[in-house]
Order: structure tokens, then sequence, then C-alpha cells
């Protein structure tokens, strides 16, 4: 079964991406980005689930430094913020992809299906 990390810090955010995927997936959960960079590094995820907004250490600066280290691994940037120019901040970080909340469930499965090919 593949793994997943969900990089979140809101708890209702977590428990939908839970329920969504639990079925299918491993699933770990980061409250901030700086656990996130250390799950990542150790816990070798098949692909992460990064919100942009977290404390700590945002989701650009965590999507950055796990890049950096895991140049493969699929990151989809998750943001509430539906701005321009954030899907292209969120490229440039390393995410692969990026999807705004709240989140379409059909299109969040679809991409993860993809990436995990």
């Amino acid at each position: 079964m593949k793994t997943i990390l969900i990089v979140e810090d809101i708890e209702l955010n977590i428990d939908l991406l839970t329920q969504l995927l639990e079925d299918d997936y491993n699933l770990l959960v980061a409250k901030d980005g700086a656990q996130g960079v250390n799950m990542a590094q150790q816990e070798n995820p098949d692909l992460i689930l990064m919100d942009v907004s977290l404390p700590i250490m945002d989701g650009y600066e965590a999507a950055r430094r796990i890049r950096a280290d895991k140049a493969h691994t699929p990151i989809i940037g998750l943001s509430a913020h539906a701005m321009s120019g954030d899907a292209e901040k969120a490229k440039e970080a390393g995410c692969n992809d990026y999807l705004t909340k709240p989140v379409n469930r059909d299109l969040l499965i679809k991409k993860i299906k993809e990436y995990l090919r």
C-alpha cells in the first residue's frame, strides 16, 4: 500500500483527507512544515499533500527543503487561498501540482492516482 504524508494544521481538513484516503493509502500526518520535512525525510512517503499556510515553517519552504532531498517525490500543494500567482509560487517552491480548498474530491483522487502510477 502506498504512503501519503498529509502536512496540514487544521484538524477538520486532516479529518476530511483521512476519511477520503484511509481505505486506499497508508497515511501519515504532520501538523507544521518543520514536522513535515522531518517526516518526509524519515518515512519516505510516496506522495505528499502540502498545505501552504502552516505554522513554524510554511508549506512553500517545506516543499523547497523536501524537494532538495527527495527530487522525485510528488508534492501536491493545497491552499484555501485562490489568489492569482499562488499556483506558480507553489510550483516554484517544488510542488508538482496545486489545488485550492475546499478540495474537489474527484480531482484530488485523480491527481493522486496519476502521480502514484
